[in-house]
């Protein structure tokens, strides 16, 4: 049985050494060998694999309310930024906070247009910050995240700095003298 395997062995070999000899090795390779390479056809020059955007046709049409509030979150996480909006804006704000309607746009106000939007941001500071520094931080964080999220050229960022808050004190409370603050 022993000469019988051999023949056939042998005549597996020879056929296989006919054919080359990088079947003959794909002929050997153990079972757990990876599978050969099957190239994919690739898809018709009718169906490019990425569309420039120019390519697509429709248009874009994105709200004030979803600008603002990509510039509201964007200046909000600047460091020395107390709160956006005036004083009165902001006791408007905690009311709406109150019924569960909050306003995430509050003290951001956006004009845009097709392909550019103007920004203005009204914000109370943190005491200790150079309120500079803060205006110019707010300016980049938004003109950063406009640009990237939002798509639109920003052709400006207004900050105005309304208020300073003092680390400590309740907001609305007066610190000034004869408020009701001195023992008489």
């Amino acid at each position: 049985m022993d000469d019988a395997q051999n023949q056939n062995m042998s005549a597996a070999q020879a056929g296989l050494a006919g054919q080359g000899s990088a079947d003959a090795a794909a002929h050997r390779a153990p079972v757990h060998a990876p599978a050969p390479d099957r190239t994919v056809n690739p898809a018709p020059a009718s169906v490019p694999d990425a569309v420039p955007p120019t390519a697509v046709g429709g248009k874009t049409a994105i709200s004030e309310q979803a600008v603002a509030k990509v510039a509201a979150i964007a200046a909000r996480s600047v460091a020395g930024v107390y709160a956006l909006g005036t004083g009165s804006g902001r006791a408007l704000g905690a009311v709406r906070d109150a019924v569960g309607a909050s306003s995430a746009t509050q003290g951001v106000h956006v004009d845009v247009g097709e392909t550019e939007v103007a920004v203005d941001v009204t914000l109370v500071a943190v005491y200790g910050t150079p309120l500079t520094r803060i205006a110019d931080n707010v300016r980049t964080a938004v003109y950063s995240a406009v640009e990237s999220l939002v798509g639109l050229r920003v052709v400006e960022v207004n900050v105005d700095v309304n208020d300073v808050q003092i680390p400590g004190a309740a907001e609305g409370r007066s610190d000034k003298p004869g408020s009701g603050s001195e023992s008489a």
